[in-house]
């Protein structure tokens, strides 16, 4: 609506409401950005700007004179309480939940979707942080995916921004993850160096199918432990990545038929079922009264575990470590505790 558009409102509306008539008469436009036009003085009913509530008579000339612009989304401190592993005057180095979003979405223009991230807490705690990222990113260098925990790095200043970034892409900055996935790896250790791109079939998921925008990815893994019992086969496996592909560790495992426990986008399993007890009840009332025992995580279990860079002012060796949360570690121990004896 670059133009002036002009709409006569008829007599059958009468008694309705400005804003509900033209959201109405707008296509693709919500009732909330016809808010913004009547705020930004860009409505005119008989020449006069008019209250969202007013009530139509039938026969107004309605005058759009411009078109909706939301204010730019910021980011707010909030008091959100943080596990700082490692902190200077330079950089600081948080263990983040999973559940927590690092920062809001660029799309996000409603000021209560601002609420709750990473960068929410990070404001109220540091107060000062890198702008290079912009309003809705400041101090973040790079990401964890929503229902990811582990290690990410925080910059104060554009600076030490700037550093950290060249140290990602020069690969100089080493994480490794632990990852709990379904089925038995059959090898103790291997790369996978798969491109990965955006499913153009599903905007939300990643692939490793060849695509014009794929871009390099490498995965080291390395088996850890695996399980064998009444809920399947897993193994826990150490995953050091090169490169920092959007869900690079989750659509690589999968690519090679060994999905992350919980991540259902990616073909993980939301919940476990004792297939011992499912099989042993061949009827459905059995399997009824059976119940068999489940296990449900409701998070990936994936796990940013270790961070080692060279600190961009000191040039120190950083080596950084973050437990696996208690809500893993649970979930592992009730998992080890149904493990049956080995067939090896």
């Amino acid at each position: 609506m670059t133009e002036l558009r002009t709409i006569e409102a008829p007599a059958e509306v009468k008694g309705q409401r400005l804003d509900l008539f033209l959201a109405a008469q707008l296509e693709g436009v919500s009732r909330s950005r016809v808010q913004l036009l009547l705020d930004q003085g860009d409505v005119l009913v008989d020449g006069k700007r008019e209250k969202a509530s007013l009530k139509l008579r039938g026969g107004e000339r309605i005058d759009i004179t411009g078109e909706p612009r939301p204010a730019p989304l910021k980011a707010m401190a909030e008091e959100i309480p943080l596990d700082v592993v490692y902190e200077d005057e330079e950089l600081a180095v948080i263990n983040k939940p999973a559940g927590m979003m690092v920062h809001a979405g660029s799309g996000q223009n409603e000021e209560a979707r601002n609420r709750g991230t990473l960068v929410n807490a990070l404001l109220y705690r540091f107060k000062a942080l890198s702008a290079t990222g912009g309003d809705l990113r400041p101090g973040i260098v790079h990401r964890l995916d929503k229902d990811t925990s582990g290690l990410i790095v925080v910059a104060k200043n554009d600076r030490t921004h700037a550093a950290l970034a060249e140290l990602f892409s020069s690969r100089q900055i080493k994480k490794t993850y632990i990852a709990l996935v379904q089925g038995a790896v059959e090898r103790a250790r291997g790369t996978i160096n798969s491109n990965v791109g955006r499913d153009p079939q599903r905007r939300t998921r990643m692939t490793t199918k060849p695509l014009g925008d794929a871009r390099a990815a490498v995965s080291h893994y390395e088996v850890v432990r695996r399980l064998a019992n009444r809920f399947g086969k897993f193994t826990l496996v150490r995953v050091r990545i090169e490169t920092g592909r959007t869900h690079q560790i989750r659509v690589h495992m999968a690519s090679i038929g060994h999905p992350v426990v919980g991540d259902t986008l990616y073909g993980g399993s939301g919940q476990l079922t004792d297939q011992v007890a499912s099989q042993a009840a061949t009827s459905k009332a059995a399997r009824r009264k059976a119940e068999p025992e489940r296990l449900r995580l409701g998070r990936n279990f994936l796990h940013a575990a270790q961070l080692e860079f060279p600190h961009p002012g000191t040039g120190k060796l950083l080596q950084l470590e973050a437990p696996l949360p208690a809500e893993l570690e649970e979930f592992l121990s009730r998992l080890e505790d149904g493990q049956a004896p080995s067939a090896e």
